[in-house]
């Protein structure tokens, strides 16, 4: 195409040139010392064209042969800095390839370059790869001192050029990061993840990292708070952030010692995990066992208000909660229990807490036919069962039946 379009100018020159040249019958005189030249005009046209050209190339050589020592140290300094960012270029590849122990000297043989090329000096992120990749190898090969070296000059590579690097100085300390959990050091992680700006911290990558080091840590509140986002981003499938979530809020549940810890650390709780029936039915099982039976019913109130509307699963699990937290219960609970015997009178989960808290409030007579449904439920835990008979043997002897209870008791004591 193009030499199409030089064809058709080179026609439209000579178009040019014959129309304007072709009758042109003027004469250029030249007078030098009383010698007198005639020129046709066209021809001193194609001179003086001429001599432009003769001109204009000569100047064009003189400053090519000028430059020439110009021109040579930069095709040497671009040979260099080819070799550098080839050497850079194998050690990635290397490195991507599980050739450990080549990937490090190629990205030594990259630094030395770098080191041997002034145009690449202030070349700060080509550093930093190159060291990042050396360490990265190291590590691989589990030459930790090494790795450790090399990390602490990319490190003061990073300070040394504050606010050039972009991303890169980011990709350093998230390495370092992962490199310390692999080391089960959870300290180191944090400070490398704590040293990471707002934005790069948010990141799913950094966020996994935080989660491992924290639950390494063993701070569960702050994994579970982490795990939140990272459920939030969908870095998980909602039935693996709902079970994560769960454990985690067991684990955070477990670290308090005394009412006061737990209620502050309920408070804490995000309110996605406070909603969470298995969460708070486990927030009562540890309030229970601190001897704040109140606190315990308190945060399965909202659940058993809509027990409809609860799973089969989260039912039988609110349930088998208020059997642990029916000690003290008030007269404000009976209609519910009531309602909720009739409405799920043949889950037996449901069945032997309100048979339960009935017979704590001492209404023997309703709790009896509840307490009897549940101990024979081959579907509750055995320790829900036991209960049940210990129950009812209570009721036999308030009915002063002695016999009955013994009975009871056995059957509570058969149960594995």
């Amino acid at each position: 195409m193009r030499g199409v379009i030089w064809l058709v100018l080179l026609f439209v020159v000579a178009v040019v040139a014959a129309t304007t040249l072709g009758s042109n019958d003027g004469l250029v005189s030249l007078y030098w010392r009383g010698w007198r030249t005639d020129l046709s005009l066209n021809l001193f046209v194609i001179l003086v064209l001429g001599a432009c050209a003769v001109l204009m190339l000569s100047v064009q050589a003189l400053n090519a042969l000028v430059s020439l020592p110009q021109r040579a140290g930069q095709w040497r300094a671009l040979r260099r800095e080819r070799a550098a960012q080839s050497a850079l270029r194998e050690a990635l590849a290397e490195y991507f390839g599980a050739r450990y122990g080549r990937a490090r000297k190629a990205a030594q043989r990259a630094l030395a370059l770098q080191l041997d090329a002034p145009e690449l000096a202030g070349d700060h992120q080509f550093r930093l790869l190159a060291q990042l990749l050396a360490a990265g190898s190291l590590h691989k090969l589990q030459d930790r001192a090494g790795r450790d070296t090399t990390l602490h000059s990319a490190m003061k590579s990073v300070k040394t050029a504050r606010g050039s690097l972009g991303v890169t100085d980011d990709a350093a300390r998230l390495l370092a990061a992962e490199w310390a959990l692999d080391d089960r050091d959870a300290a180191r992680a944090l400070e490398m993840l704590d040293a990471l700006p707002p934005g790069a911290a948010r990141r799913t990558q950094a966020l996994r990292l935080r989660l491992q080091a924290t639950r390494l840590a063993r701070q569960p509140l702050e994994a579970m708070h982490t795990a939140r986002l990272l459920a939030n981003h969908q870095a998980f499938s909602p039935i693996v952030a709902q079970s994560l979530l769960r454990s985690l809020a067991s684990e955070t549940l477990e670290t308090a010692h005394d009412v006061q810890q737990l209620r502050r650390l309920w408070g804490q709780f995000d309110a996605a995990d406070r909603r969470d029936p298995q969460v708070a039915c486990r927030a009562a099982q540890r309030a229970v066992a601190l001897g704040a039976s109140e606190d315990a019913r308190l945060w399965l109130r909202p659940f058993w208000d809509r027990l409809s509307e609860l799973p089969r699963e989260d039912r039988e699990a609110v349930s088998l909660a208020m059997v642990d937290a029916r000690e003290g219960i008030g007269n404000e609970w009976l209609p519910r229990l009531e309602s909720a015997a009739q409405a799920f009178g043949h889950e037996s989960a449901v069945v032997a807490a309100v048979g339960m808290c009935f017979a704590e409030r001492q209404l023997w007579g309703k709790a009896r036919q509840l307490l009897e449904q549940a101990a024979a439920s081959p579907t509750l835990p055995g320790r829900t069962r036991r209960l049940a008979w210990r129950q009812l043997a209570q009721v036999a002897r308030q009915e002063s039946d002695e016999a009955r209870a013994a009975g009871c008791e056995r059957a509570a004591a058969a149960i594995d």
